[in-house]
């Protein structure tokens, strides 16, 4: 039975600053392939930045903004993934020929294949467009990949529909954590002292990350992602300062079961590897429900209630969750 090493990466990007963020690239894939991983997993906008974006005019999103596969950093990951004999993915602001803005993830094969996913749920910038396609394929590994962007995930028909697809490991790349919100259960800001003093205090800022607005949090919904599903998940975050809010990490491996197969809490870049082996998928349990569905009853998920708001609302307004 296919087994297979995979790598997910929590780092702090330098917004705007590609030169940068591609040198933190470039060192985590060197390091993940030293330690067998054939498929490398980066957070979302972990090449232009994230949060810092939602600031930014139309022109200046245009001036970050990079086509795909055409552009410099397509072309750098691409690069890589021929010269590791790996897959890599890692997200940016993609801008298409009719001039479309998408948060959008490159998955780069060594031979040459490339994939992009474009975020279902686009809200940090008016200016982004949100994608409608989903986006499973088949890697040079004998795998069958999903891509789903943060938000993506936490809606479950996206992560049902993947699965439906036949994706066998769903690519989950994110910058989340340490979010403010309105609903005092959910998450909240991290104190940027606390991040400052890591090094001085590495418990204190390493609480926060594993406490109800990091993991704690991630632990209410990622886990019955893979486990509802069948699907081994690979969740990338980022980590640190991100614009004013700090990013929790967090990384972890999942296997079919919702079991965490490898995790971190460092507060700073990291990286956690995994062997997934296939032989999980078949029996789980989520494999065995979607055997019983009963997809002639669902029809009523595709009809609009008039509760649908768009996802920028919900995030940003105060009527938000």
């Amino acid at each position: 039975m296919k087994r297979i090493r995979v790598a997910a990466i929590q780092m702090e990007h330098s917004p705007n600053d590609k030169t940068s963020n591609f040198e933190k690239i470039e060192k985590f894939v060197d390091k993940a392939a030293s330690g067998g991983a054939e498929i490398i997993v980066f957070p979302e906008c972990c090449i232009t930045g994230y949060w810092h974006l939602r600031h930014l005019s139309r022109q200046e999103l245009e001036a970050v903004a990079e086509p795909i596969p055409e552009g410099p950093s397509s072309r750098r990951l691409l690069g890589l993934a021929l010269e590791s004999g790996k897959t890599i993915g890692a997200g940016l602001i993609e801008i298409t020929s009719d001039g479309a803005l998408h948060n959008a993830y490159v998955v780069a094969m060594p031979d040459g294949q490339w994939r992009r996913h474009r975020k279902l749920h686009a809200f940090v910038n008016e200016h982004l467009t949100s994608g409608s396609d989903f986006t499973v394929f088949d890697t040079p590994q004998g795998w069958r990949v999903g891509v789903l962007i943060c938000y993506d995930c936490n809606i479950n028909e996206n992560v049902r529909i993947t699965a439906l697809r036949g994706a066998e490991i769903l690519l989950a790349p994110h910058q989340t954590g340490g979010c403010a919100s309105i609903n005092k259960n959910t998450m909240g800001l991290i104190d940027r002292a606390l991040w400052d003093n890591r090094r001085k205090d590495p418990d204190a800022i390493e609480r926060e990350l594993r406490g109800p607005k990091g993991r704690e949090w991630l632990m209410r919904w990622l886990p019955s992602r893979a486990h509802d599903n069948g699907m081994f998940l690979v969740f990338s975050n980022g980590v640190g300062v991100d614009d004013d809010e700090i990013r929790t990490g967090n990384a972890m491996i999942l296997d079919p079961y919702g079991r965490i197969l490898a995790e971190t809490w460092h507060a700073g870049d990291d990286m956690v590897m995994a062997d997934l082996d296939a032989a999980l998928i078949e029996e789980s349990t989520g494999r065995r429900w979607i055997r019983t569905r009963r997809p002639e009853l669902y029809a009523p998920l595709t009809v609009p209630t008039g509760m649908e708001r768009d996802t920028r609302s919900v995030r940003f307004d105060k009527k938000g969750v």
